[in-house]
């Protein structure tokens, strides 16, 4: 099976290009946006695709002779939007069977309410604007898969980790920095999932055809906490826990910024839009993009010498999480079983966070 991989330099898609280049899985087409991202992927042979991911037409050309597409690409919430359809339309020129799309389950919100599963309502009232923007991208590719020749197929995994994640690299260095904290002691439940079981995922999404029209939320198989999730990382890094602090969840601020975008993508801000003069949409956009929100400092308040504890609102969501979200129908439809249990995940991750040069005098 030929797939094209859009997104293909990112964290998953290196993975996924790398895994089924190695196994003979697949035969891989990576597109990606600029040549600059052809640096990680330039060690292999492959037929890549440098095109601009907003342009169907481009896309369509990169998808020629492909069965498939993997949409693993991100973006901004409004990038996020316009890269759904124009996918999806460049798929269906091609003619391809299937687009299988790496949604999140960051639909439901980071700490959904409990029994929320697939069939759960979305709504569009998010605080955060990526997950908004995931609801529309998900509307979008069901209104046009509803009267298109394109199968859709949507995973919605979590928290996804491995070697050169995010949540591997930022942990280890506010761990080692003295910023890690948690949310609450970090009892909440982690619903992660390891990077090889996301690719196992994507791999029967293309191949089982019962996937075909469906949503499939996805994880690890262990139950694990925020807690447990730092604990295997600081005991690496030779680190105590008794130095990452437990805070209640802080309040965030909407930066202008976001405020002003969530109010443009309103659908009856998009039809007074043409209505503004060009000189005056210009003007402010020059005026967002320089704006500072710099809070003010108090004079007569000391530096203090403690290193700040860091968070942002999307992890301090993730770590409010209650809900172990559910992969019955995964596992039912796709016969999902996570091939690569939790401490194994961790090993691998942590393997390749020493061979980066950080000192991890816990892993061999």
């Amino acid at each position: 099976m030929k797939i094209a991989l859009v997104g293909a330099s990112g964290f998953v898609g290196t993975r996924m290009m790398e895994k089924w280049l190695l196994e003979g899985s697949f035969e891989v087409v990576p597109v990606v946006r600029s040549y600059s991202s052809l640096a990680v992927m330039a060690r292999f042979d492959l037929p890549w695709q440098v095109c601009n991911v907003m342009d169907p037409a481009a896309l369509a050309k990169a998808f020629e002779g492909c069965d498939a597409v993997v949409h693993a690409a991100i973006g901004d919430p409004g990038q996020i939007e316009r890269m759904a359809e124009s996918i999806y339309r460049a798929a269906e020129t091609a003619r391809v069977r299937r687009l299988v799309v790496l949604s999140s389950a960051s639909v439901h919100g980071q700490a959904p309410p409990p029994s929320t599963d697939e069939t759960s309502p979305l709504h569009e009232r998010h605080a955060m604007a990526y997950n908004t923007a995931k609801v529309r991208a998900e509307r979008i590719l069901n209104r046009l898969s509803a009267s298109g020749s394109v199968e859709v197929s949507m995973l919605r995994p979590s928290v996804v980790y491995g070697p050169r994640s995010r949540w591997i690299t930022d942990t280890a260095r506010q761990l080692l920095d003295g910023s890690a904290c948690l949310i609450r002691g970090g009892e909440a439940i982690c619903n992660g999932i390891y990077v090889d079981n996301l690719i196992q995922a994507v791999e029967l999404a293309l191949t089982v055809p019962q996937a075909a029209g469906e949503v499939f939320l996805v994880g690890d198989a262990e139950l694990v906490t925020w807690r447990a999730f730092y604990q295997c990382i600081a005991d690496a890094l030779g680190v105590g826990m008794e130095s990452v602090r437990s805070i209640e969840p802080p309040t965030f601020a909407r930066p202008l910024k976001e405020r002003v975008g969530a109010i443009t993508s309103l659908p009856v801000t998009q039809k007074l839009l043409p209505l503004i003069p060009s000189k005056l949409k210009r003007l402010t956009k020059v005026v967002l993009a320089n704006w500072q929100e710099t809070p003010a400092g108090n004079a007569w308040t000391l530096p203090s010498l403690a290193t700040a504890c860091v968070t942002t609102e999307e992890l301090s969501l993730l770590q409010q999480c209650e809900w172990r979200l559910p992969m019955q129908k995964a596992q039912t439809v796709l016969g999902y079983q996570p091939g690569v249990p939790f401490n194994e995940a961790m090993r691998r991750s942590l393997a390749w966070l020493k061979f980066t040069g950080c000192p991890v005098p816990g892993i061999i």
